[in-house]
């Protein structure tokens, strides 16, 4: 499909859409499915599961309240009220991105030439930027990456939140787009003050047309009604495919928000009110007050606490009743959501790596279960999504010259990051030595990084040898 232009220009005629398959003319539908879309449960959930990552949690809009005089709940605002935030959720999905692209991602291919022409592009800031996006593939159940030049034309990838990217899809199965839509908002500045404006851009085959949304009205950019993806020497082109790839949790695109929320809350529930009920001494003891000489309560209190004593009448007194708080109880309820917590989550609980002797590699397997599947379904669905993203890789290669790889068959491999027993791993390579190749031994060795190049100074260390033993004998 992609061939070797003589030039820039000539090459990107080739993706040239004259318009999309499926022009999107009627405004009044559009901005119906973007309001509806807005304040709908699936965005909905994509907000709380970034804004639960980022340690927003519900526990932080808390009151404390009793029941009233008139037996309604009213707020009570002379009570402890503690927020107590422990992030597991937060944990839990940054331990899932570490595990799966914590490390370099590998290619693989019988062209060399196309492996370091992709381990160039996808270099560090592309491992940041891919970390970043897997982040937003948990929290959103599909991340979104756009490919695009930038102003001094250097080819970029770009994130957008999930909650920001209204998607039309072709199929029901959510494989091709048809277009899609994003919102967002920006700060701008009119008259010294300071406004938020929701900007609105829709991506076709044919460009990306740009508006404001105003009380939920879309209103063209005067300035900028209409871009292509593609400006070179003043002209403008478009790819024939649009530059705007989801990679996904799951093909259902459910968050791990989902599962996980309810513990979360209870974890933080738990947690504030053993605090509540700690600094709570006044709640611990009930006194029982026969014949107070005081008009209420309240002045009761005020003379406790400031005097140490109260007056009663020739018959009066005062009697307690202990209130004792169990935090056996509260410590073990919150592991228990811990627990069911890291069950959901399909992620591991490390301290079973801490506790006792060293465990061995069926017990590190046994561990690592549930993420290790967990990690291989999301290699599935990211698979999908660099193939996707490949072929722009490869249309990019070819504009500019760096070689024509279409068709080039390529593996991609993510490195998860496991613990291993190096020491048993180490002993049965050494076991499976002239069983199977030196290059699967060195290939599964704890140590090794870059196969290729461990042989080769493997090789280069036995010809030093060879040489230096001919030098040694020689007459």
């Amino acid at each position: 499909m992609f061939f070797e232009p003589p030039n820039l220009t000539d090459f990107f005629k080739q993706f040239i859409t004259n318009s999309a398959k499926k022009i999107v003319s009627d405004k009044d539908y559009l901005q119906n499915e973007i309001m509806k879309w807005k304040s709908s449960p699936k965005r909905t959930e994509q907000i709380i599961g970034d804004r639960y990552y980022s340690g927003y949690h519900d526990i932080l809009r808390r009151k404390r309240t009793a029941i009233g005089a008139d037996g309604k709940l009213v707020e009570v605002e002379n009570l402890p009220n503690n927020k107590i935030v422990d992030n597991q959720y937060e944990k839990v999905v940054t331990q899932k991105v570490n595990f799966l692209v914590s490390q370099p991602i590998t290619f693989k291919s019988e062209n060399e030439a196309y492996v370091m022409a992709l381990n160039k592009i996808f270099d560090k800031n592309f491992l940041r930027t891919f970390k970043a996006l897997t982040v937003d593939c948990l929290n959103g159940g599909v991340g979104w990456l756009y490919i695009y030049y930038n102003e001094n034309g250097e080819f970029c990838f770009k994130r957008f939140a999930p909650y920001e990217i209204l998607p039309f899809w072709k199929d029901s199965e959510h494989t091709k787009l048809d277009y899609a839509v994003r919102v967002y908002e920006v700060i701008e500045y009119s008259n010294g003050q300071q406004n938020i404006v929701e900007k609105v851009e829709i991506y076709k085959s044919d460009g990306i047309e740009y508006y404001t949304l105003n009380n939920g009205v879309l209103i063209a950019d005067i300035e900028n009604p209409k871009e292509f993806y593609l400006k070179i020497n003043e002209n403008g082109y478009n790819w024939a495919k649009i530059p705007l790839i989801p990679f996904k949790y799951n093909y259902m695109e459910i968050p791990l928000i989902r599962n996980t929320k309810s513990l979360q809350d209870a974890i933080n529930t738990m947690l504030s009110n053993f605090q509540n009920n700690m600094e709570e001494d006044i709640r611990s003891t009930i006194f029982v007050l026969k014949n107070y000489e005081g008009e209420n309560l309240g002045e009761f209190r005020q003379n406790l606490a400031t005097y140490g004593a109260v007056k009663f009448f020739s018959d009066g007194g005062l009697e307690t009743l202990h209130i004792e708080v169990n935090s056996e109880n509260y410590k073990a309820i919150v592991e228990l959501m811990k627990k069911e917590l890291i069950s959901n989550a399909k992620g591991y609980d490390a301290a079973e790596l801490r506790s006792g002797s060293t465990p061995n590699e069926m017990n590190i397997k046994s561990i690592f279960n549930d993420i290790n599947m967990d990690a291989n379904a999301m290699e599935i669905e990211f698979e999908a999504g660099f193939e996707n993203l490949l072929w722009f890789i490869n249309a990019h290669l070819a504009n500019t010259n760096q070689g024509n790889f279409d068709g080039e068959q390529v593996e991609i491999i993510f490195n998860k990051d496991t613990i291993v027993n190096e020491s048993q791993v180490i002993a049965d390579i050494k076991n499976s030595v002239g069983i199977i190749s030196e290059e699967t031994c060195v290939a599964n060795h704890p140590w090794i990084d870059d196969p290729k190049k461990e042989l080769e100074r493997v090789k280069a260390e036995k010809s030093e040898q060879t040489a230096a033993y001919i030098n040694t004998n020689s007459f």
